[in-house]
């Protein structure tokens, strides 16, 4: 994320792809989809989930061609070095008859375009075979304010995230143990309203308790925000099986109580004033553009990348839409919590203790092994917008002043407010509004630009977007930028109501 060029790593299927890019988009965001579902009706969330899958499915493909082009920018930049080196040899060695004619010959092949020459028997040159983060592909196609731009809307999505998981494992902490303690046992998910100000433990509150969770939160997990952390692809497997095993139980003890006849959900059609949060929260659930390289780059077999996103992005659709109505239709819309998996800590619900501290916990477990990578991310960041090349961080900026500048604001953000939905929307809807649609749509137009400047206009990208006229990109800008005014100025009418 820092915006290097790093090693592609072991290559994978299309398939392994598919499930990868699935368990990154598939996450936290989907905890908080139910509720916002409830609150602006399903009808409405319906449409919208389906029209903004279809937005980020589009802007997918935008960052996959962009990827493609800076391939083929950084493979042309070093068959120009191998030329210059090959010049300087030959000048060194003499000039002679054979080398004058070679040389207008090379002249002569330097008018046609590059792929005339890379098609006898070399890889396309367009071939995504190196990782270029999207850092990178800013700093080659945007210009020093577009880079600057790029960074500080990266950096506040990050800080985002990471003011959602400190929010979120205390949350639900607090929730599991004070409800399984004195007059409140396992009473979480049965539609009692509780006040921060209601006691938890003795003259503890419940505010006070979750403030209690967020320091031992903070001094667990945050010094590794000081350290570097690598994901390890055993810690993956089995957050990812967390996952899978929490929804499938979610989904399927829902469809029980419904079919039993206990639903007691009555949605409404539409409400506009949830539209807000719902589209916060459906962009942060769809969330995989700034991963891409990440994902995209060690899949063995690209021809058909596309149409696997595609499938990926159908198959995703179908999942949230299940979670979030068994979910609307199961519970009723007040009942709703802002972390869905604490519906299910009611002993009416789920008799079996163990699913329920499951269920309760499981955010604990899988955020709190995400914590540190989206910190250090952040903090790489960090480092990556104010570094001058040839220059170096004194070790207390580079140690102490980065890290402390990357834990703190998200902490004190948490400790401020535990609302998630709030959370959650306004980081989609800012910040994950310029990552999802602003920076994929210039990063298209920009590459294009290279693309025919360098190589030719009758050069075509093999990775082309299906929506490659530029009435596409032109509605993704005008639709981004009307998201942010709708998105201001219904906050503005919210609070002027209050």
């Amino acid at each position: 994320m820092a915006g290097g060029i790093t090693d592609t790593g072991e290559l994978y299927s299309p398939y392994v792809g598919l499930v990868y890019m699935f368990n990154l988009i598939v996450g936290t965001g989907a905890l908080t989809m139910p509720k916002a579902f409830a609150t602006a009706g399903w009808l409405v969330s319906l449409v919208l989930l389906m029209f903004l899958g279809f937005m980020s499915y589009m802007t997918t493909t935008f960052v996959v061609e962009a990827m493609a082009a800076a391939n083929a920018q950084l493979r042309w930049k070093r068959m120009e070095k191998h030329k210059e080196d090959d010049e300087d040899e030959d000048s060194s060695s003499g000039v002679s008859d054979t080398d004058v004619l070679l040389q207008d010959g090379y002249e002569r092949a330097e008018t046609r375009p590059i792929l005339s020459v890379q098609r006898r028997g070399s890889p396309n040159i367009f071939e995504i075979t190196e990782r270029v983060e999207m850092g990178q592909m800013a700093s080659m196609f945007f210009n020093k304010v577009g880079v600057n731009l790029f960074y500080f809307c990266i950096i506040i999505y990050l800080y985002g995230d990471l003011a959602i998981y400190a929010a979120a494992v205390p949350v639900s902490l607090m929730q599991v143990t004070c409800s399984a303690t004195g007059n409140h046992s396992c009473s979480v998910g049965d539609g009692t309203k509780y006040n921060d100000t209601d006691k938890c433990w003795g003259p503890i509150r419940r505010i006070d308790a979750y403030r209690l969770y967020l320091a031992a939160f903070t001094l667990l997990l945050g010094p590794f925000t000081f350290f570097n952390v690598q994901k390890t692809k055993y810690l993956q497997i089995m957050t990812s099986l967390m996952r899978w095993i929490a929804f499938i139980l979610m989904i399927i003890l829902a469809l029980i109580r419904i079919s039993r006849g206990q639903a007691e959900g009555h949605p409404s059609m539409a409400q506009l004033s949830g539209i807000r949060n719902l589209f916060g929260v459906c962009v942060y659930s769809f969330m995989c553009q700034h991963s891409l390289p990440s994902l995209i780059t060690p899949i063995s077999k690209k021809k058909h990348v596309n149409k696997l996103v595609l499938l990926d992005y159908i198959l995703i659709l179908a999942f949230y839409s299940l979670l979030s109505f068994t979910a609307i239709y199961c519970f009723r819309n007040d009942t709703l919590m802002d972390m869905y998996t604490l519906n299910f800590t009611n002993c009416q619900i789920i008799s079996v203790a163990f699913i329920r501290y499951f269920l309760g916990l499981f955010p604990v477990f899988t955020i709190s092994t995400n914590f540190p990578i989206i910190a250090v991310t952040l903090r790489n960041n960090w480092k990556t917008l104010f570094h001058r090349e040839g220059g170096t961080y004194p070790w207390v900026v580079d140690r102490i002043v980065f890290p402390a500048i990357t834990l703190i604001p998200p902490v004190l953000v948490a400790f401020c407010t535990h609302d998630l939905e709030s959370l959650v929307g306004i980081t989609g809807a800012y910040a994950g509004n310029g990552i999802q649609y602003l920076i994929p749509a210039f990063l298209a137009y920009c590459s294009r630009k290279d693309t025919q400047l360098v190589f030719g206009s009758g050069t075509v990208n093999k990775h082309l977007s299906p929506f490659r006229h530029t009435f596409w990109i032109v509605f993704v800008l005008i639709w981004g930028f009307s998201c942010f005014v709708f998105v201001t100025a219904n906050i503005v009418l919210s609070e002027s109501k209050l």
